[in-house]
C-alpha cells in the first residue's frame, strides 16, 4: 500500500516542484521542497547548497553503492511559450510545464523509486541525490556534493577514487524514453587564437590573422578521426564563433579569436583530441580550452546494471547530449521517462504514464541489481 501511494504521489510532487521557479543556481525553493517531501516519507534528508541528498538505513562501505541522481533546476522558459511555465496543468494525460520532462519526471520517478526500495534489504547501499546546475554545467552541483566534507563522512568515503566498489554505479535521471544510454559524447570548446601583424589594407603590409584563422578552421572542418564509435560515431568539431578586435575595414587584424565546438567520442581523451587539432593547424594559430570536465563516458554492456536492463528488454544506444554522468568517476546510466526531443521546448510537458512507468521500471532495475550477488 505505501509504495502504491508513493507512487501515486510522484506526480503531485512534480506539480509542486513546477510552480516554484528553479533555474541554475536559483533552486532553493525546490530544494526545500525535497527536503520536506523526503522527510515525509520517513528518509533523513541533507542539503549541500542546493544539492539534496538522502542513505538509505543500514550503509556498509565494504558493499557497492547505487547512486540515484537527477537533477532539479531547469532553463529558462523561450519566448514562444502559449502556457504558463510555472502552472503544472494536467490535460489529456500530459503534465505541462518548465522542467516537466526535463527532468522532472525522471527526479520525482528516483525519488518514489528510492523510497519504495530504501526499506528493503539488500547488498548494496542506496542513495538518492537531487542536484542542482545540471543545466549550466556548473561547479555548484553533483561535483560539489561529491567534494562535501559531511557526505564524504557518512558515505565513508566510498565515492573517493581509492574506495570506490568495482560495482559501484549510478542511474542518472534524464528523459531518454527509458531506455539506456550507455555512452555520451563528451564537451570539449576550444578557443583559438591566430597571431598575424597589423598592416594597412591597401598595402602589402602586415600578416592577416583573419586568414591564419580560416586556414586552421578549414583544416579542423576537414580532419578524418580514425578511431569512430560504434555508439557514438566520429569525433564532430563545429566552429561556432570567429572575431577580431577590428572596426575599420581597413586595417589588417593582428590577431583573431574564433571556438570550435568539439564533441568527443570514448575512443579519445581530450588531451589526445587537442593534441592532434594543434600538430594540424598553422603554427600562428594556438588553441587553449576552456574546461576538459566534461568527458565522454561509456557503461560497459557487461556492467551488472546495464545486464538487469537487457534482461529486461531494454535497448541501449549513445547519447549525443552531456549530462552530470560525465561528472561522475565510477561507471553511470542515464535513463529516464520523457523524451529528450521536448526537453527546452515551448508548452514542455511529460506524459502521467510515462512517470509511472519511470518509477516501476526503477524499481525493477533496483530490485534486481541489488538482491544480485556479484563477486567483487
Amino acid at each position: 500500500m505505501k509504495s502504491t501511494t508513493i507512487k501515486q504521489e510522484a506526480v503531485s510532487l512534480l506539480q509542486r516542484l513546477i510552480t516554484i521557479p528553479s533555474f541554475s543556481k536559483q533552486e532553493e525553493g525546490t530544494a526545500a521542497i525535497l527536503v520536506e517531501y523526503l522527510k515525509q516519507w520517513g528518509a533523513e534528508p541533507y542539503r549541500v547548497g542546493n544539492n539534496v541528498y538522502a542513505i538509505a538505513k543500514g550503509f556498509n562501505p565494504l558493499q557497492p553503492t547505487l547512486l540515484l541522481n537527477s537533477h532539479h533546476d531547469t532553463v529558462k522558459p523561450n519566448a514562444h511559450y502559449t502556457r504558463d511555465p510555472f502552472s503544472p496543468l494536467i490535460e489529456e494525460g500530459k503534465l505541462y510545464g518548465l522542467g516537466s520532462n526535463d527532468a522532472g519526471a525522471s527526479l520525482v520517478a528516483l525519488v518514489a523509486s528510492f523510497l519504495i526500495s530504501s526499506s528493503k534489504s539488500s547488498n548494496w547501499n542506496l542513495i538518492i541525490a537531487a542536484t542542482a546546475e545540471e543545466e549550466i554545467s556548473g561547479t555548484g552541483g553533483i561535483e560539489a556534493l561529491l567534494q562535501d566534507k559531511n557526505f564524504i563522512e557518512q558515505t565513508k568515503g566510498c565515492f573517493l577514487q581509492e574506495n570506490i566498489h568495482p560495482h559501484t554505479c549510478a542511474i542518472v535521471g534524464e528523459p531518454t524514453l527509458l531506455q539506456m544510454a550507455i555512452a555520451e559524447r563528451g564537451l570539449l570548446v576550444l578557443d583559438g587564437v591566430a597571431q598575424g601583424k597589423p598592416g594597412h589594407a591597401a598595402r602589402e603590409e602586415g600578416e592577416n590573422a583573419l586568414y591564419h584563422a580560416m586556414d586552421a578552421i578549414q583544416t579542423i572542418r576537414n580532419i578524418s578521426w580514425e578511431r569512430k564509435s560504434s555508439l557514438l560515431g566520429p569525433v564532430k568539431c563545429s566552429t561556432t564563433v570567429i572575431e577580431t578586435e577590428n572596426k575599420a575595414h581597413n586595417i589588417v587584424p593582428a590577431s583573431c579569436h574564433f571556438v570550435v565546438d568539439v564533441r568527443v567520442n570514448e575512443q579519445y581523451s581530450f588531451q589526445e583530441v587537442i593534441d592532434i587539432l594543434q600538430s594540424v593547424i598553422p603554427p600562428a594559430v594556438q588553441l587553449k580550452p576552456r574546461s576538459t570536465r566534461l568527458r565522454s563516458s561509456l557503461i560497459p554492456l557487461d556492467h551488472p546494471l546495464v545486464k538487469v536492463g537487457l534482461a529486461n528488454q531494454l535497448s541501449y544506444y549513445g547519447s549525443p547530449t552531456t549530462s552530470d554522468k560525465a561528472l561522475l568517476p565510477f561507471p553511470a546510466l542515464k535513463l529516464g521517462p520523457g523524451n529528450s526531443a521536448r526537453s527546452h521546448s515551448a508548452d514542455e510537458w511529460v506524459g502521467i504514464d510515462e512517470i509511472e512507468n519511470g518509477v516501476d521500471l526503477y524499481c525493477i532495475l533496483i530490485d534486481q541489481l541489488t538482491n544480485s550477488k556479484l563477486n567483487a
